[in-house]
């Protein structure tokens, strides 16, 4: 055990001494001699070899996919290799969010650098330094909106549902009413939305693409939303940005949606990337940090931290919100990301996954597999119909080392990106052909 307590034996006898007690177990006898744990049931040490020979078996038995046609939230993009080498460098590396980035300039920097390329990405105004996650990001958007005679939140039923039941914890706790739209045809009905709003309503949440892949009518439900007084909280997939309109040309209130396209690798979940930007007219309702370019006494540039409301330290339950850190690794991985694809790179991934999911929908549409969503417009996932079991037909692609798209409401939600090339799309169609018979 001493071996782990980075003290000396010396050293811990001079800091008994110093408080009047010769030895460590005087320190605890305040605590029950019943519950104190004398022993822990921990098997022998390991060397450094014997970690990571077991480590390298246990890590064996993972099965990785060549071809992969999944999504749902997170997805599997190319990450040049720019990317990894930056941000493990041992200068940013970190196990953490660093708790004091108000005294490092070159964490502040970084996190400036990313608020910058997120305000370009969504064309909002301003942006916060990150938080958890896609989820967490909806859920405190939703409280941002929050209003003295203005509380309800209005959801769109074809939002991913991990970010619905996100928003439905958060709001349960506050007594926040959340309704919950049908989605019909697998996207937001404008004229179900215009009657589900009230005078009560503080926001409405889409998602555009949505869960389904569909672009959303966000014209119809901005104007329908701003009609009625409602914020409009629109979640994105960045990668869609580079192709698609930005939620400020669609004068959305706030912007938000999962980063982990940016530069992350899947990696069972995480750790992913939650970005938030907004209007200015809501920069201080904006949760989290913010961090602005100033200059010091001899003039120089340098960066702070601009915003941080101090209600998310010390009102507890009473704040509209308690993140007060961020993941100020991933989102430095997105920032070099971002940065290393440029705006014509980030077009081309954009325009290449598009490309894709509409070649391979025409492909399984001739094996009978018809897109559910009819001719609504999608970017890079799309749900079909199956000719069989989808749970049997996902088994039997995973034999050829295929991992296919997600079983949802009896048919299949497909995604294609920029990894998935033409030949492989040709390879699952003809495996699928084999199933079918």
């Amino acid at each position: 055990m001493g071996s782990y307590i980075p003290a000396t034996g010396e050293e811990r006898q001079a800091m008994l001494k110093a408080i009047g007690l010769t030895s460590t177990d005087q320190l605890f006898d305040i605590v029950p001699e019943a519950v104190r744990v004398k022993n822990l049931d921990l098997p022998e040490g390991l060397s450094e070899m014997e970690v990571s020979q077991r480590m390298a078996g246990m890590a064996g038995k993972n099965r990785i996919f060549s071809s992969v046609y999944r999504g749902a939230g997170a997805y599997r993009h190319y990450i040049p290799s720019i990317v990894k080498t930056v941000t493990t460098k041992e200068e940013f590396l970190t196990a953490y969010t660093p708790y004091q980035a108000e005294i490092s300039q070159g964490v502040l920097q970084s996190i400036f650098e990313y608020q910058t390329q997120m305000c370009e990405l969504t064309g909002m105004d301003v942006s916060n330094a990150s938080v958890y996650d896609g989820a967490t990001a909806a859920a405190e958007a939703v409280f941002m909106c929050q209003e003295r005679k203005r509380h309800t939140v209005v959801v769109s039923g074809a939002v991913d549902p991990q970010n619905l039941a996100v928003i439905r914890t958060y709001c349960e706790s506050r007594d926040v009413p959340v309704v919950v739209l049908p989605a019909s045809g697998y996207a937001t009905d404008p004229a179900a939305l215009k009657a589900a709003l009230t005078g009560e309503t503080a926001a409405v949440y889409v998602q555009s693409p949505n869960y389904y892949g569909v672009l959303e009518d966000m014209d119809a439900i901005v104007a329908a939303a701003h009609e009625a007084g409602a914020k409009v909280i629109m979640g994105v997939n960045p990668i869609s940005l580079g192709l698609l309109k930005t939620p400020a040309e669609y004068d959305v209130d706030i912007a938000v949606g999962e980063g982990q396209p940016l530069g992350m690798p899947l990696s069972f979940g995480g750790p992913y990337l939650g970005f938030m930007t907004c209007k200015k007219a809501m920069m201080r309702k904006l949760p989290g940090r913010i961090v602005g370019q100033t200059t010091d006494a001899q003039g120089r540039r340098c960066f702070v931290l601009t915003l941080q409301a101090r209600e998310q330290h010390i009102r507890r339950e009473k704040a509209s919100s308690n993140i007060c850190s961020n993941q100020a690794l991933c989102a430095m991985t997105a920032s070099v990301y971002l940065a290393a694809m440029g705006p014509k790179g980030l077009h081309q991934v954009a325009e290449t996954c598009a490309a894709h999911a509409h070649y391979l929908a025409d492909g399984l549409a001739k094996l009978g597999f018809a897109l559910r969503t009819g001719d609504k417009p999608f970017f890079h996932e799309f749900i079909t119909d199956c000719p069989v079991d989808p749970q049997v037909l996902c088994a039997k692609l995973e034999e050829q080392g295929i991992l296919g798209g997600l079983p949802v409401d009896g048919g299949i939600l497909w995604c294609c990106t920029e990894c998935n090339s033409k030949a492989d799309m040709d390879r699952l169609l003809a495996v699928i052909g084999e199933v079918l018979g």
